[in-house]
């Protein structure tokens, strides 16, 4: 039995250790090009948490973008944002708060009484309950130790064919170190002169980029030397369903996305239909899991 034999073995077997820690990358077929939610459903669900998850992978969405920062003793939770008033019930910054404290937290209310007593999530459980051949787009503020501390729970997790770090160069390479494969999203220099952000990307062998609305897409040989080289492209953000098919004419890949219902039926009618998510068995009881 082949070293590659042994490893999808492995995964059907449900071993999460080490090194067949994910399944072949031709074992599981991801999106093309399709609609990414925009910290999951966060125009109708409190973003970044579990229930946004849910409902962004009910509708059929090809990619999820997520937010992580890191406690202050050490663990990594998904917020945007370096303070929690916005979005939960409490005061701090993440980076002064311990796990305890952030998962005491209500981070459903402030976007409406059905949502009391969600809470912030971990990494941890975020890659638990997502499915296997959905793009996970985890956008990550902080240093080497955060960069460092995601790409190890990827790994644990087995999500390294489907997880990319959002991250510029000094923290990508510090997840390198830890795993040379791991999947990045150049955000060095987002917002700048896109013929040599483009050329950096290509250049570092980074997987994916994410174009700014305010940069536009009028990049037609930018955009074919990223395709030329394999990269996948995310533009950030629009809700209008009727920008979708000059995105997708242009040669982007995911729109990031707030409303994912309309922006879905959008994608539907440009044929570029809803995902079906396929999630790992349980090993309990050899059911499948899901949100």
């Amino acid at each position: 039995m082949t070293m590659k034999q042994f490893c999808l073995s492995a995964w059907v077997a449900l071993t999460l250790a080490l090194p067949c820690v994910a399944p072949a990358a031709e074992a599981i077929a991801m999106p093309e090009r399709g609609i990414s939610a925009h910290r999951g459903a966060s125009t109708t669900h409190p973003e970044n948490t579990l229930a946004a998850f849910r409902e962004a992978l009910r509708h059929g969405v090809h990619q999820i973008e997520f937010d992580i920062r890191m406690t202050r003793d050490g663990h990594i939770v998904l917020m945007h944002d370096a303070t929690v008033g916005r979005t939960t019930d409490g005061e701090g910054r993440v980076t002064d708060l311990t796990l305890k404290q952030m998962r005491a937290l209500d981070a459903g209310a402030w976007k409406g009484a059905r949502f009391a007593g969600e809470r912030v999530p971990t990494l941890e459980e975020t890659l638990a309950m997502m499915p296997l051949n959905v793009w996970l787009n985890v956008h990550t503020y902080g240093d080497a130790e955060l960069a460092e501390a995601a790409t190890r729970e990827i790994i644990r997790q087995g999500r390294t064919h489907q997880a990319f770090l959002a991250i510029g160069h000094q923290g990508a390479d510090a997840a390198r170190r830890v795993y040379p494969d791991i999947l990045i999203c150049n955000m060095q220099r987002r917002g700048a002169d896109v013929p040599r952000y483009a050329a950096e990307t290509i250049e570092r062998g980074d997987a994916f980029i994410q174009i700014l609305r305010r940069q536009g897409i009028d990049w037609p040989d930018e955009i074919r030397r990223l395709k030329e080289a394999g990269v996948r492209i995310n533009y950030c953000c629009t809700n209008d369903p009727g920008a979708l098919e000059a995105l997708f004419d242009a040669g982007i890949d995911f729109p990031l996305v707030d409303d994912v219902g309309p922006m879905i039926d959008a994608a539907r009618r440009l044929d570029v239909e809803p995902w079906k998510p396929v999630y790992r068995p349980s090993r309990a009881n050899g059911r499948r899991t899901g949100p």
